[in-house]
């Protein structure tokens, strides 16, 4: 009987420590910058943004996602052990996005990255929460990590 119980409640957990902990760095790290992101997308809806986060090993990420972004962009470091960082790309939609994903991966390719992941959530309005674009960056990035899609720019929008 315990082992059915616990067949049946094993998959309702969505995270594991660990990920509930990368959660809750990127909560600690985002949630206010991102505030601030959707007051200037109130004033002006035009005003998009997009949140990356990305990750790879043996190499200095840090170094090389300074040396790529815009002035305009905002670097956080998230988990240092995973070697896991996000972007807010101001004022930036699709195309430029995707473009910018597209240079950086090149870069950390040619470079000899290992175990490269991309997400991108543009956003375009205030309608969801901002722990809700937090929670859904995250999804999306520990999914991403268990299907193995290395290399691979993963775009969604809200």
């Amino acid at each position: 009987m315990g082992e059915e119980v616990q067949k049946i409640r094993r998959p309702n957990l969505r995270f594991n420590e660990t990920e509930i902990k990368l959660v809750l760095s990127i909560m600690e790290n985002m949630e206010k910058p991102l505030e601030l992101m959707y007051y200037f997308l109130r004033k002006d809806s035009s005003k998009t943004f997009v949140m990356m986060l990305i990750s790879a090993n043996e190499l200095n990420m840090e170094e090389v996602l300074i040396k790529e972004k815009r002035d305009t962009d905002i670097l956080f470091t998230i988990d240092e052990d995973k070697n896991l960082f996000a972007l807010i790309c101001q004022e930036t939609k699709v195309n430029g996005a995707y473009r910018f994903a597209e240079r950086i991966l090149g870069t950390l390719v040619r470079q000899e990255a290992k175990d490269i992941y991309c997400i991108e959530i543009e956003v375009r309005s205030t309608k969801y929460e901002v722990k809700d674009l937090i929670m859904k960056s995250i999804e999306k990035y520990i999914m991403a990590e268990k299907e193995k899609r290395e290399r691979e720019i993963i775009f969604h929008t809200l």
